[in-house]
């Protein structure tokens, strides 16, 4: 592992980046979660985040969702610390659903239009209808699965600057996978960055432009795929192996 450490990507865009950790750190007592994490995204990118179980994938996605604080560095959203702002420019996929279980499709359509400037009802409209899911059926009378589609919908039908989805597809059947890729990589907003989080690598590889390790809250690598596949003669899901000896 040590050999990958210094090893890092900084693609240039105009504009900036998106988002970026400096010297990031996060503690639970006396438990380090995230120690001393560095690295940027910039627009146009699809970066996976990924590491084994406890890596601290999902503290580094709530600190850049305002869910969490730092113990010290900081983390900029286009610029800005999270707060108010940012949020009104982050589109976040948790780990669980967690839509309103009395509210109906059409409902939840409504209430994004409200709440999110940025909402194209059009997109999500197309996509629900696309996956057959019922407008008129509450979210509590759906399956686990069909939930989590909506959700992920509703997420990726907002214009947002950066999208965090954490274990987009863990819930899913596979053959729903590729569609929800697909939504992924054809609904997001160009000039936005989207960071996917999941244990799936060989399913997500295709859509994704780098990859970001981390291991017990420590940067590993930060690369792109193509520079893995050239310099490294593997796929990111076999370098991913070697790496954690998985």
């Amino acid at each position: 592992m040590d050999n990958l450490e210094n090893e890092a990507l900084s693609t240039q865009h105009s504009g900036g980046a998106v988002l970026e950790c400096k010297d990031l750190s996060k503690s639970y007592g006396n438990m380090p979660a995230l120690n001393h994490i560095n690295f940027s995204i910039e627009p146009g990118r699809i970066v996976g985040l990924l590491g084994p179980n406890g890596s601290g994938k999902t503290t580094l996605i709530k600190l850049v969702n305002g869910l969490l604080t730092p113990s010290s560095g900081e983390v900029l959203v286009d610029g800005m610390a999270p707060g108010k702002q940012t949020r009104a420019e982050v589109s976040f996929l948790p780990d669980r659903t967690c839509l309103p279980t009395w509210m109906t499709a059409t409902q939840l359509l409504d209430f994004y239009q409200d709440f999110y400037a940025d909402f194209r009802r059009d997109a999500a409209e197309e996509m629900l209808e696309h996956l057959g899911i019922n407008k008129k059926q509450t979210i509590k009378q759906m399956s686990k699965g069909t939930r989590e589609k909506v959700q992920l919908i509703m997420v990726m039908s907002r214009s947002a600057k950066l999208y965090l989805l954490d274990e987009p597809i863990g819930g899913v059947d596979p053959a729903t996978r590729d569609y929800i890729l697909t939504t992924i990589i054809t609904n997001y907003n160009p000039e936005a960055a989207v960071i996917i989080s999941t244990h799936l690598i060989s399913d997500v590889e295709k859509v994704l432009d780098e990859v970001i390790f981390i291991n017990q809250g420590q940067m590993v690598l930060q690369s792109s795929v193509d520079q893995i596949r050239e310099e490294k003669g593997m796929s990111v899901d076999a370098l991913f192996r070697e790496v954690f000896k998985c």
